[in-house]
């Protein structure tokens, strides 16, 4: 990874693109408290599974699924970790693998979903919503 594709912020936080329950709006949202808010963009390298409770992104090519973008500061950043069940020690093992993909507001971490998505509802384009 060089210098210009790093998925930090001119401020030096983490970039992090959120598509699920960390929108505004949404349950998880509160984690973000104190983020920095970038802007949104339309990631058509990732396509949304429903998984019920919360969606699932897996990289394939899809219409376009809408995301927020945030920087948030190293401890937000372990707390999403956490939320997502990411081990970067075992990236496969838990529920989610992050990756860096290009947005319109820079380089950013993106969850991807690590599971079967066999018999979920595929998201063709827009976005998820718990409501």
């Amino acid at each position: 990874m060089t210098a210009s594709d790093r998925p930090i912020t001119p401020s030096g936080r983490h970039r992090v693109a959120v598509y699920g329950t960390l929108k505004r709006g949404e349950r998880n949202h509160h984690l973000l408290q104190g983020a920095e808010f970038l802007g949104v963009d339309h990631l058509t390298s990732i396509t949304l599974y429903d998984l019920g409770p919360y969606p699932g992104a897996r990289t394939e090519v899809s219409e376009g699924v809408d995301v927020e973008l945030y920087g948030v500061s190293p401890s937000t950043f372990a707390a999403l970790d956490e939320l997502e069940d990411f081990n970067p020690r075992a990236r496969h093992a838990g529920n989610y693998d992050r990756r860096v993909l290009s947005t319109a507001h820079g380089p950013a971490w993106v969850y991807l979903y690590n599971h079967s998505v066999r018999g979920c509802p595929r998201i063709h384009a827009g976005g998820w919503s718990a409501a």
